[in-house]
Order: C-alpha cells, then structure tokens, then sequence
C-alpha cells in the first residue's frame, strides 16, 4: 500500500505565503509525474502544476508566476510554494502522483486566504 500525506495549508491573509508538503510512503517501486491540484468551493477540481522525476514542470497558466512546485526524489516529496496569495485561491490543494503506474491522490490540504 502506497500513501500520499499533504500538510503545510492554513489560514492566511491575501499577499501572503505557504509552502504546501506532499510526502510519499509505502512499497513504492517509482515515482513518474507528481503534482497538485485544487476545488475551491463550489467548482471542479482543477491541475495547478505537476512535476516529472527529472525536474520537469507544467503550470496553470493564470497560476504561472506565482506558484512553484519542486520535489525532493530522495525523500519522494512533491512541494508547492503559493506566493502573493489571493482569496480566489482559497481551496482544497490535492497531491497528485502516479506511482507504481497507478494515479494515487492525498486527503488534501485546507488553505484559506482571507482579505
């Protein structure tokens, strides 16, 4: 059994920063695309940026220059630092992997930006 954990999400107010951790555990044999998504209330969850083991990234493009996502292979861990934060990104964030050839998902992460 494979699992992917997310913590880092919270209450901030608009301008603000976090840093969004997605750890991957259990009998994992690889890893190839790691990402995030995220449903704000009301509306479909949605891509925010993904990852390849080889460094690779893809964005959202309203997101592009504000979002970063990294990874730590050693430690199997996807980030996503939110930078000058908006109430519109109030929302669930989701980490995303593909491991094993499976699409595994996390429990998601609250993060509320007020104003």
């Amino acid at each position: 059994q494979v699992q992917l954990v997310e913590s880092g999400g919270g209450l901030v107010q608009a301008g603000g920063s976090l840093t969004l951790s997605c750890a991957a555990s259990g009998s994992i044999l690889s890893i190839n695309v790691m990402g995030w998504y995220r449903q704000a209330p009301g509306k479909q969850r949605r891509l925010v940026a993904t990852i390849t083991s080889a460094g690779s990234t893809n964005y959202a493009d309203s997101l592009k220059g504000r979002f970063t996502i990294s990874r730590d292979n050693a430690k199997n861990t996807v980030y996503l630092q939110l930078n000058s934060l908006k109430p519109e990104d109030t929302a669930v964030y989701y980490c995303n992997a593909q491991m094993n050839s499976q699409i595994h998902w996390g429990q998601g992460t609250p993060v509320t930006v007020s104003s």
